[in-house]
């Protein structure tokens, strides 16, 4: 039917299935489906009439027939939104006031790199994304090679799929500025640093600056900015609202956790119809960073554990603070081991999915902490974390290795 075929250029859970005719089944409750994303899934099939929103069967069979289209990508037999725009043809948009955050997060803590913002750029619905995906900004350099306009650098996105704002129409990042001191890297030789819009500077100091770090923090309203993407499917959340969902974030790796968050308790899109929320499972934060100066987003995760107690929990690791009985430095294992029975017991659940998002040691970190649990189950924790991975229970996004912080890249956020 012509319903059917116009969802094929669409993301099926971007629309709310019709009501089932009479002898059908109800289709189930969607953590995704809403009323608010549909701005989404016109971006790929144009403005839908309300006719369309049928056969939601149909319209998968039919999209697993379709060939290859521009724009998306196929993930567990549905389209998500992918590379709409490229390196070389980015989008640009524009720099917007924050929804409510300050453009500053943290406070000075006497490091070179103590700051980390949130900025928001309004695509006027062009750059449609899900929560869990990256975008790309492209600085204009030059960059430490020499390239003008500097490498792509993958941020992952902040924000819900409907934005701080619930329009559909802007993307908001977290993003921390890279600045190193007297290191092997140097752009700005000793008498160079100049201030930067927080106001630190280093003259008496050769300085690496991040390129594409520092070009967004001291980005201001009204400045243009250059966008790709959005890309990723590492991170996205599962579909069943009766899941538990288990987030391991250190520094900006909050910056998933944190649309997550904002499409289960905050969002008009995350509503069901009777008021409450789409979502009926847990959703356990834990958070480490160097500084409680260094927290960030504290503000939404205390109004979250106030609003739904029996829905989300969140524990801070501050590893320069903060130490265990034993006196160890409080990291995210050191807390997690604090609950190692009733997290393993989640672990035990087929609905419990882990998503990990920060440095690379953060896996190692769980192996430690789980690692004795494991072994009086009977089982290896290595193999035990192999197989939720295979189940698509186990996603994770570490910064890898590289000289310098602003040479990370997203391990398994890739163009193609």
């Amino acid at each position: 039917p012509a319903g059917a075929a116009a969802l094929c250029g669409a993301h099926w859970a971007f629309v709310q299935p019709a009501a089932p005719a009479q002898g059908e089944v109800a289709a189930p409750r969607r953590l995704r489906a809403s009323a608010g994303a549909s701005a989404e899934g016109a971006r790929f099939a144009g403005a839908l009439p309300a006719a369309t929103a049928i056969a939601v069967g149909s319209a998968v069979a039919c999209c697993a027939a379709a060939t290859k289209k521009k724009g998306v990508k196929v993930v567990h037999g549905k389209e998500i939104p992918w590379n709409i725009f490229m390196p070389k043809a980015p989008y640009t948009g524009k720099v917007v006031a924050n929804d409510v955050h300050p453009q500053t997060l943290t406070e000075d803590t006497g490091d070179a790199n103590w700051e980390t913002t949130h900025l928001t750029f309004d695509h006027d619905g062009k750059v449609p994304y899900l929560e869990g995906q990256s975008i790309g900004i492209i600085a204009p350099g030059p960059d430490k090679k020499g390239e003008t306009p500097a490498k792509i650098r993958l941020y992952s996105i902040a924000s819900s799929a409907v934005g701080d704002d619930q329009t559909s129409k802007t993307v908001s990042l977290c993003v921390k500025r890279v600045v190193e001191l007297d290191g092997k890297f140097a752009n700005r030789e000793v008498g160079e640093d100049k201030p930067d819009k927080a106001g630190t500077g280093y003259p008496k100091n050769k300085v690496y600056r991040g390129v594409c770090s520092n070009h967004i923090c001291d980005m201001s309203v009204g400045d243009d900015v250059l966008i790709t993407g959005p890309t990723g499917a590492e991170m996205l959340l599962p579909e069943d609202p009766k899941a538990n969902i288990i987030m391991l974030a250190t520094g900006t790796g909050i910056a998933p956790m944190r649309s997550y968050m904002r499409l289960l308790f905050h969002d008009k899109a995350g509503e069901a119809a009777d008021g409450s929320r789409k979502f009926q499972g847990l959703a356990w934060l834990f958070m480490g960073v160097p500084y409680s100066k260094s927290l960030l987003y504290d503000d939404e995760h205390l109004a979250y554990v106030k609003n739904y107690p029996d829905q989300f929990r969140f524990d801070y690791a501050v590893s320069r603070e903060q130490t265990n009985a034993a006196g160890q430095k409080m990291y995210i294992q050191t807390k997690m081991a604090e609950y190692t029975d009733e997290l393993w017991e989640l672990m035990q659940k087929e609905n419990t999915h882990i998503y990990m998002c920060g440095l690379k040691g953060m896996e190692a970190g769980m192996e430690e902490c789980f690692s004795a649990k494991a072994e009086a189950a009977g089982l290896v924790w290595k193999e035990f974390a192999k197989s939720m991975k295979k189940a698509d229970r186990y996603h994770v996004e570490v910064y890898r290795g590289a000289s310098t912080p602003s040479q990370w890249l997203l391990q398994h956020v890739q163009f193609s």
